[in-house]
């Protein structure tokens, strides 16, 4: 089945400048006048006469459409949300603080860009400005504020490079596995993962007694980094009534969480790839990137196009970071996807019996630091803290009874571990030597970063403060005396990366492309994503024929699944004895594999794919290990039933009586599911798998506040192994909200989404403009020209200096 991608573009973009809205506003801290052109698609395009304006009016901007996104960073940055919620997130507070990064500010800014500090600075006085006019106008306040009886607080450059909403480390993945190791045994634990490259150790230790891994021993750590929970009586009105229904959301918004960082971690990521001049159609190399997070509203992402001289970059990153993350220049463009780094380490230490704030290193006592502090709680007496730290870093439990400590050590508290913040330097990167130079500040998270230019050459880096370790593969919990201490970090540019590759393209999707014969295995992660989502995409970009920007926005929406290319002939010779059950049998056979939201073929197929997959393991994983092994990779089921392997006894007959009884079964569950009419079937729809994005107030607020609040439903096709991600849940939970397309020869084609809009308030135009043509597969341009920026522009704002 062919799909045709439908390009949203407004008419705006060839309108006259009379339909351009044009409004003038005096700001003080501003040193000249600047003008700020909003397309139809709500993306701010400010022309700054300098980088301090810039800044300056980046974060103005941002505040104005992500004001309650911003105060919630904020609190969620300081340690501070128990002073407007209560005792109920006092631990999130603790850990926030415990996490806090406490080095030296200016080398901390600086490291990020030359004129870190002063970029800074300009973007949080940008967004002080905007909350200066809210606290002369309380009308301007999004209706959050009214519901929570708060005002914004203003902010800090220390705000902006707070690590607290990073993709960070593996710690909660390594006390899981740790944990499993200790009650089903390394053996058992590596026949249900996937690990790679090479046969990483993930026995414990003999010094740490395993029995104590099971205590709430990264509690704090949890809780800094949980996604925040409004409860009806955090809201002063619109709350809602019905205490019973709000549990019941509030239960399914958890499980579908828990399945995202569960059974969906080996899906959730991104993809981008890289094609050179002569696979393309223009004869200049293309680029498209689709990073994938969680979806909601307002989205992770924010665009913005910023000029001023020395700076000339629009694209995508979080609204509370100055820069563009991903994106184009004058020059070049470039994107990233995860690349598996483990900058994280759980370590368990004796403690002294006759002194407990000491801890053994190296056959010595060290005394722990502490740092003392006071958290306010609404409604409560202020809480006094003490946050123990080691020489390795943050404490997140003392058990004084069985005198034993543990911390996490964290990469990314060393200087420089910022989300993203290294950007900066990659938005005026002229050239892929520039841009691998931009990359070796680049910490965290690891990326898989590529690069294309006018010049004609295309190239990959993967970037990350990667530690190396000699002794440990920092899979599971190590002793913290010493004998495993990282040996130092390994320098970005042994990294793996590419220039020019000989086939004419590179594509990442977070699945493994390090081999064993890579010298730094013991600097890298040994988890990665599943390989079918690279797979497609390396199939596709190696057809040889010459691609255009439009192909490249099909692939980011295509919805062939691989696995199911796999699977299904397997049916083939086997027969259902149930009428309807071997109805649809016939049918799948003669199907194309794609999910599309209007087929029924892949209602059942995906039907068919959980339930096998819930069977295997559930007979796969010991009854004592079930909560701590919830999932398995879907590459490992895949193995399992083609080979007919041990889960089956080694026999095929085994097998097949699986695949027909559990074919027979996802029909029995569809039919009470979707109805009994199988043309009611569709794989896309609100009974079934689509899109309905809740703002986070969405299960605390009565129903007329929700339904102007909430976004959607809205179908939608593909799932977790497709290279359009759109998660395996039945609402889809994660996936690509921000997308780019370009053509270096051309960067007023350039073609993005955004899901649901620019905005975070309601009220605005912007707040959910994007969403239909996001659900719908279609991207929107974004012209680069002042000309064309301002001739097609939507809204019009100058900003004059006081």
């Amino acid at each position: 089945m062919r799909r045709s991608v439908l390009f949203m573009i407004s008419s705006l973009l060839f309108g006259c400048t009379n339909l351009s809205k044009k409004n003038n506003l005096t700001l003080a801290g501003l040193q000249q006048p600047v003008e700020v052109y909003r397309d139809s698609a709500g993306v701010n395009h400010i022309f700054a006469k300098n980088e301090h304006d810039l800044f300056f009016s980046q974060g103005y901007c941002a505040a104005k459409d992500r004001l309650f996104q911003f105060e919630m960073w904020r609190r969620q940055a300081l340690g501070t949300t128990a002073e407007i919620f209560g005792e109920h997130e006092l631990k999130r507070d603790i850990g926030t603080r415990l996490f806090k990064f406490r080095g030296d500010l200016k080398k901390e800014f600086n490291h990020y860009h030359p004129h870190g500090e002063e970029i800074i600075h300009s973007f949080t006085d940008g967004i002080n400005a905007y909350i200066k006019e809210t606290e002369k106008d309380s009308a301007l306040l999004p209706f959050e504020f009214k519901l929570l009886k708060i005002r914004p607080g203003r902010w800090t450059p220390e705000l902006v490079i707070s690590r607290h909403q990073g993709l960070l480390g593996n710690i909660i993945e390594e006390v899981r596995l740790g944990r499993a190791v200790a009650k089903l045994g390394s053996t058992k634990v590596k026949e249900l993962s996937v690990f790679e490259p090479g046969d990483p150790n993930i026995d414990l230790d003999r010094k740490i007694k395993k029995e104590l891994l099971f205590d709430s021993v990264i509690t704090l750590y949890e809780a800094y980094r949980k996604p925040f929970r409004f409860r009806p009586e955090n809201l002063l009105t619109a709350k809602a009534k019905d205490a019973k229904n709000f549990e019941r959301l509030a239960l399914e918004d958890e499980t579908n969480y828990q399945t995202m960082m569960n059974s969906e971690k080996q899906n959730i990521g991104s993809n981008n790839w890289v094609v050179s001049g002569k696979l393309s159609a223009s004869g200049f190399p293309l680029l498209a990137n689709d990073p994938h997070r969680g979806i909601a509203v307002p989205s992770l992402r924010y665009m913005v196009h910023l000029n001023a001289p020395g700076w000339n970059v629009v694209g995508g990153g979080e609204p509370t970071i100055p820069g563009i993350s991903i994106g184009h220049n004058d020059d070049g463009a470039w994107g990233l996807t995860i690349f598996a780094i483990d900058g994280e380490d759980l370590l368990v230490y004796p403690l002294n019996p006759k002194n407990k704030s000491q801890y053994q290193y190296n056959g010595q006592w060290e005394d722990m630091h502490t740092i003392n502090d006071t958290i306010k709680v609404k409604g409560s007496s202020d809480v006094y803290v003490a946050l123990k730290y080691t020489r390795h870093g943050p404490v997140t439990l003392v058990d004084e009874k069985n005198n034993v400590a543990y911390a996490v050590r964290c990469a990314w508290l060393e200087p420089g571990g910022a989300p993203y913040m290294a950007s900066l330097r990659m938005d005026q990167a002229k050239n892929f030597d520039e841009f691998r130079n931009a990359c070796s500040y680049s910490h965290i998270p690891g990326e898989n970063m590529i690069w294309a230019d006018k010049k004609g050459d295309i190239g990959y880096q993967a970037v990350g403060i990667a530690p190396i370790r000699k002794k440990s593969s920092g899979l599971v919990p190590v002793p913290g005396d010493g004998s495993y201490d990282w040996d130092g970090y390994l320098p970005i540019s042994d990294l793996p990366h590419e220039f020019n590759p000989e086939k004419g393209f590179w594509a990442t999707a977070n699945q493994n492309l390090v081999t064993e014969k890579y010298e730094h295995t013991d600097a890298i992660g040994k988890m990665w994503a599943d390989p079918f989502r690279g797979n497609r995409i390396n199939e596709v970009l190696s057809s040889g024929k010459k691609f255009t920007g439009q192909d490249m926005m099909r692939l980011q929406f295509d919805y062939l699944s691989t696995p199911a290319r796999t699977l299904v002939p397997l049916l083939k010779n086997l027969k259902s004895q149930d009428p309807k059950a071997e109805e649809m049998r016939q049918k799948l056979l003669s199907w194309d594999f794609i999910l599309d939201k209007n087929s029924i073929e892949a209602s059942v197929y995906v039907a068919w794919e959980k339930r096998m997959t819930a069977l295997l393991i559930s007979k796969a994983v010991p009854a004592d290990g079930k909560k701590l092994i919830p999932t398995i990779p879907l590459s490992k089921i895949m193995n399992w039933i083609t080979t007919s392997g041990s889960v089956f006894g080694n026999s095929t007959q085994v097998r097949d009586k699986f695949l027909i009884s559990t074919w027979e079964e996802s029909i029995s569950a569809l039919e009470k599911k979707l109805g009994t009419d199988l043309t009611h079937w569709q794989y896309g729809q609100a009974a079934n798998h689509h899109v309905l994005i809740k703002h986070p107030f969405s299960n605390a607020v009565d129903d007329s506040t929700r339904k102007k609040i909430d976004v959607g439903p809205l179908p939608r096709s593909g799932y977790g192994a497709t290279v359009g991600v759109t998660s395996n849940s039945d609402n889809q939970q994660s996936g690509a909200s921000f997308r780019m397309v370009v053509d270096v020869g051309d960067w007023e084609k350039a073609m993005f989404t955004n899901t649901p809009g620019q905005s975070g308030n309601p009220e605005s135009p912007f707040y959910k403009n994007l969403f239909e043509g996001w659900a719908n597969d279609q991207h929107f341009r974004v012209y680069f020209k002042k000309e064309n920026v301002s001739k097609t522009a939507k809204e019009t704002l100058v900003l004059n200096p006081k």
